[in-house]
């Protein structure tokens, strides 16, 4: 399935929803940074990502409930497809050795990359 991006806005809104699993409009508001946008631009943008498939509603009367129906943990894999094939020719190996060389990351995150891929690696050995 391939999942359009989010505005930034719109990536906003479905963090919190992630946060909360579920809330109304005022929720999502209250749960925002000062300065806090108006009722109807994140009702409008709550519209926008139901449109888009992003998230569904439960209504009470006329007030609706809304929710995630894509997880945090599926958007994110594949936005980073997108990322990486966009930016990185699709190789995992070309956006890490560019996160190095250009040192984004410290020696404690490359030590325990390093690790992680160990591990990953007698894993698959294993075949388990």
């Amino acid at each position: 399935m391939e999942t359009k991006e989010l505005t930034k806005a719109e990536e906003q809104v479905m963090q919190i929803l992630w946060e909360i699993e579920k809330g109304f409009v005022n929720d999502i508001i209250n749960k925002m940074q000062e300065p806090k946008p108006a009722y109807t631009t994140v009702s409008t943008i709550v519209r926008i990502l139901e449109k888009k498939g992003f998230i569904g509603h439960k209504s009470f009367g006329n007030t609706h409930e809304y929710f995630p129906r894509i997880s945090k943990d599926t958007y994110s894999k594949n936005y980073l497809k997108g990322f990486m094939k966009g930016y990185f020719s699709n190789s995992i190996y070309n956006m890490v050795s560019f996160l190095s060389k250009n040192e984004q990351m410290d020696i404690n995150e490359m030590e325990e990359i390093i690790s992680l891929l160990d591990e990953k690696i007698k894993t698959k050995k294993s075949g388990v």
